[in-house]
């Protein structure tokens, strides 16, 4: 009986070892959650203040987070949705300069990806919308001849926390993503 248990119990720890490649890998706790886009360095904004031409303009999120506009203050947008920081710009703009200011925020660019590992040319590229990992190493020159295509691994930053994903080639890829295409040895 302890025999047959035993061979159990290994073959469910190699089929679980077998399942974890893929999926939530690491989580590191920073503070709550999120599930919606938010705001980061490299991402380019386009703040439009209806009836002020002189403040609206495309904007780009600073090093440090914030925003510079004409006659303000940096604001910070790192960690906000494009709503909490229209409402942020509103809320400054109506205590410096106008009366109840009609804001709009829309992201233009988005920050850009970065991709590492068994890739011909691993670097910084611009995302674009509805990628997955697959046109992600296509832009990098495809993989190298030791890449393994099915241990690939992305770090993502979600505003409060950092979670490294195990994902296979179909899965999508989100601005600010780190990929990084692991090496077979076989």
């Amino acid at each position: 009986m302890k025999a047959g248990f035993t061979g159990i119990l290994m073959a469910v720890c190699v089929s679980l070892s077998a399942c974890a490649q893929y999926g939530v890998l690491e989580q590191r706790e920073i503070a709550g959650e999120n599930d919606v886009y938010l705001l980061d360095t490299g991402d380019k904004l386009r703040i439009t203040v209806f009836g002020q031409a002189d403040l609206s303009g495309d904007f780009a999120v600073d090093g440090a987070g914030a925003v510079s506009m004409p006659l303000l203050p940096p604001i910070v947008a790192r960690g906000l949705t494009t709503e909490e920081f229209e409402e942020s710009v509103a809320a400054e703009l109506g205590r410096r300069l106008l009366r109840n200011p009609n804001v709009s925020v829309q992201v233009m660019e988005f920050r850009p990806f970065f991709i590492l590992g068994e890739v011909q040319r691993a670097g910084q590229y611009p995302y674009v919308s509805g990628m997955t990992v697959q046109s992600a190493v296509a832009i990098a020159g495809g993989y190298t001849y030791r890449a393994n295509e099915d241990r690939v691994r992305i770090t993502r930053n979600l505003g409060d926390r950092i979670v490294e994903l195990g994902v296979n080639s179909k899965s999508a890829v989100m601005p600010g993503d780190t990929i990084l295409v692991k090496e077979r040895y076989f």
